[in-house]
């Protein structure tokens, strides 16, 4: 088991019901087979090591962010939430759920995840969260990137792009929408998690051909990385990952100690604002 720094942080992991309590959303674009409660959550990390936690609110609980809400509120110093909203919430809401420990809102540009809001209506609603210190969080295909690039760069709050843009990791690290991603990095306004190399490889598990991405960001960024596990991984298309293996790759990732405190302890503080 490797030994993660104290504070180390899952930046990406969702909860879903139990649905006798917080009921998937009648329009969601899909529901689990399985519910993954705050309970099987909180053990998970607690066994990883991972003291502290993101949660992301999942598309199939909607724009009712209570199963995300209340986790956070069980473990208040340590975990914060990230919401999905529609554009034109109202900024007692934003209030509101700042004060619950949460600290961005999501996008998703994927088209299995429903309809997509337009990229201004996005940067509007981002010009009303820049003062509660929040920021827009985005999962998309990799053509998203490179569609929208242009317009996100006018974003007054930081744009944290999901599972390294969702880049194959079949056509390599020069690939256009990998460079894109690499492009809009370098300039300062975004962050990325290195999480989903599941998703982008190839080859499966220990994901050897998307090491690279994420080595190559960790490299060039590593003060705006941020790394978490994507429990309970939905919608996979491949075998769901080994957790404790998913663990034993982030030193390949950040294999100095200053890069793991900056990855797993530093960039998540900065971010999410914990303690």
């Amino acid at each position: 088991m490797v030994k993660l720094p104290a504070g180390a942080c899952n930046a990406h992991c969702h909860v879903f019901g139990p649905r006798e309590r917080f009921a998937y959303a009648p329009d969601a674009p899909f529901v689990p087979q399985h519910d993954a409660p705050k309970e099987a959550l909180f053990a998970l990390n607690d066994r990883l090591g991972l003291q502290r936690c993101v949660v992301v609110q999942s598309a199939c609980h909607g724009f009712d962010n209570s199963a995300a809400e209340d986790a956070v509120a069980a473990r208040p110093q340590d975990y914060r939430a990230i919401a999905l909203l529609p554009a034109d919430v109202g900024n007692g809401e934003l209030r509101r759920l700042d004060a619950c420990g949460f600290r961005g809102v999501r996008f998703n540009f994927m088209g299995h995840l429903g309809s997509q809001v337009p990229v201004a209506d996005i940067l509007a609603l981002a010009t009303r969260l820049e003062p509660l210190g929040w920021h827009l969080q985005l999962h998309g295909a990799p053509a998203m990137l490179g569609a929208q690039a242009q317009a996100l760069r006018e974003s007054p709050v930081p744009v944290v792009i999901d599972h390294m843009g969702r880049a194959d990791a079949a056509l390599g690290l020069n690939q256009p929408a990998f460079r894109q991603l690499m492009q809009l990095m370098a300039g300062g306004r975004f962050w990325v998690k290195l999480s989903g190399m599941d998703r982008m490889s190839r080859t499966g598990a220990p994901y050897v051909d998307a090491q690279p991405f994420a080595r190559a960001l960790m490299d060039s960024f590593a003060d705006r990385v941020l790394w978490g596990n994507d429990w309970p991984h939905p919608n996979h298309a491949g075998p769901i990952p080994d957790e404790d293996e998913l663990v034993r790759l982030i030193v390949q990732i950040a294999p100095a100690a200053d890069l793991l405190e900056l990855l797993m302890v530093q960039n998540p503080q900065r971010l999410y604002r914990f303690g």
